[in-house]
């Protein structure tokens, strides 16, 4: 059953700016919070961007506007408040203490929507694990995690939900994960061992860049697209073969996005393995985003983390029919690239004859 507008959470999003950070991008990082909380499921009230010189140590935001937050809550109905910015445990304990909310931070909130949509065995290990390692150190102090036993966002995940009242059984259960993510590890690298010698291409790139769509198209597969920010956790593997016979191996892995939560990086090694073992990288990009180059950046940090940024990659500027003035700017900012289109084919014959290059050279 689909919660109704009646039945969902409705939240207020807060972001802070402080002094030596560009205000465009906070902004920008709080609309992307607020595309985040609707794919959770939560219905977006308000937002908030307050200037700050320097965090709170007690509330972040201060005693006095957290009370402030208190005194509108009933008239917006709100019941959830999330920061994009990461909380200490005490923090968020001294928060939902004088609000009388429940608080999230932005990596709660991607571990919420990434526990919503893990489907397959690896994925579930994966996200428990690292919710698990998240909220391990935050059992202690006033509420967190106790007071969310109710259910909701915050609160969902693969595992059992009462291992979060017990630190022991927490550390067991993360111990079991960590043995059975071992044994799949070891059967993925048995089945890659049998794909060595055939070509292998990852896509990889920003959450909803239209990874999943570029996939689609290169291969004839009929992988369900949705415009929601990780649709795609599993990494999923089709092929392609070329007018001249030759076989490819594309496989889609999961997005990127700025600011992604401590540990998950290495808790989804297994997922992002394709991307790190492929002979050639297609770094999907959306061109029509406002900030394209922020995107670009935050896909060039995680591949520079997974050791990768100087293996052959080629960008691949998408959803070129949604585009304005910046894409002369970017041919030459980028000369090496593609400009494609999913929802009209343009450039995808183009992109196909890159790949078939690849392997040529």
């Amino acid at each position: 059953m689909y919660p109704t507008e009646k039945t969902k959470e409705r939240a207020l999003l807060v972001g802070v700016h402080f002094p030596h950070e560009e205000k465009w991008e906070k902004i920008d990082s709080l609309e992307e919070l607020k595309n985040l909380t609707t794919t959770a499921g939560v219905i977006v009230v308000e937002k908030l961007l307050q200037n700050l010189q320097r965090p709170n140590p007690r509330t972040f935001i201060g005693k006095g506007k957290a009370q402030e937050l208190r005194q509108i809550a009933p008239s917006l109905s709100l019941n959830t408040i999330i920061f994009d910015e990461e909380l200490t445990p005490s923090q968020i304990g001294n928060l939902e203490f004088i609000t009388g909310m429940k608080v999230l931070d932005r990596t709660e909130l991607i571990l919420d929507i990434f526990a919503q949509h893990a489907h397959t065995k690896v994925a579930q290990i994966e996200v428990e694990l690292t919710q698990l390692l998240y909220r391990l150190p935050r059992l202690s102090g006033k509420g967190i995690a106790l007071s969310r036993l109710g259910g909701g966002i915050g609160t969902r995940g693969p595992g059992e939900t009462k291992l979060e009242t017990d630190r022991r059984r927490i550390r067991m259960r993360i111990r079991t994960l960590k043995k059975e993510l071992k044994n799949v590890e070891k059967a993925k690298r048995v089945q890659s061992k049998r794909r060595i010698g055939k070509r292998r291409v990852a896509i990889v790139g920003y959450t909803n860049a239209g990874k999943t769509s570029i996939m689609n198209a290169l291969t004839h597969a009929d992988l369900k697209t949705d415009n929601q920010l990780f649709s795609t956790l599993d990494a999923t593997t089709r092929a392609f073969v070329s007018e001249d016979g030759r076989r490819y191996l594309i496989t889609d892995t999961i997005g990127f996005i700025r600011r992604l939560p401590h540990g998950l990086v290495s808790s989804f090694h297994s997922t992002l393995e394709e991307a790190v073992i492929a002979d050639l990288r297609l770094h999907i990009v959306d061109v029509s985003h406002p900030y394209v180059e922020l995107q670009i950046g935050a896909g060039d940090e995680l591949l520079e983390t997974l050791g990768v940024k100087e293996k052959p990659f080629i960008y691949v500027f998408n959803k070129l029919d949604l585009a304005h003035d910046e894409v002369g700017y970017l041919k030459k900012r980028f000369p090496n690239s593609i400009f494609t289109s999913t929802a009209t084919g343009a450039g995808i014959d183009e992109l196909k004859d890159i790949i078939k290059e690849f392997y040529d050279n």
